[in-house]
């Protein structure tokens, strides 16, 4: 869950990605969650049933005017089991979603109880017009689309 913040590094792998920031991607999993070693720490230690724990995600010291597209995941133990509910403020349905959702999973295995849900509540849902075709396809169910990340 490290990822990659080096747009460079998607380029030689042949993904075109939208550099309106430059050569170093902000706002991305690497750059805003470092906080969440500490939180699921905390959580496997104290592992308390009607405690909340939240990591707000919508506020960086990143220098753009976009907030975190995933802005806020609270965890919260119910009957010894996981239950995972955030809020995503725009997602891509191609790209950002599919991502997202595999995210929150990889961070739910990082806790120590059996995962029994994840709701994801979504203000904004959108496909982008350069890869309208390639989602068509994809749903179609052909294998191997590639999609442009320059928005």
């Amino acid at each position: 869950m490290a990822g990659e913040c080096d747009i460079e590094r998607y380029r030689a792998a042949g993904i075109d990605w939208w550099d309106y920031c430059g050569q170093t991607l902000i706002n991305s999993y690497p750059t805003y969650m470092a906080k969440l070693p500490v939180l699921i720490d905390r959580i496997n230690r104290e592992q308390r049933n009607s405690k909340n724990y939240v990591l707000f995600l919508g506020a960086t010291e990143a220098p753009t005017n976009q907030a975190p597209c995933l802005s806020l995941i609270q965890y919260q133990i119910e009957d010894g089991e996981l239950v995972i509910s955030a809020y995503q403020r725009s997602s891509d349905a191609s790209l950002g979603l599919p991502s997202d959702l595999y995210h929150l999973y990889l961070m739910s295995r990082q806790i120590e109880l059996p995962l029994r849900s994840i709701t994801l509540n979504l203000g904004n849902v959108h496909i982008y017009d350069t890869n309208i075709e390639a989602t068509r396809r994809m749903l179609d169910g052909e294998e191997g689309v590639k999609y442009t990340l320059n928005v």
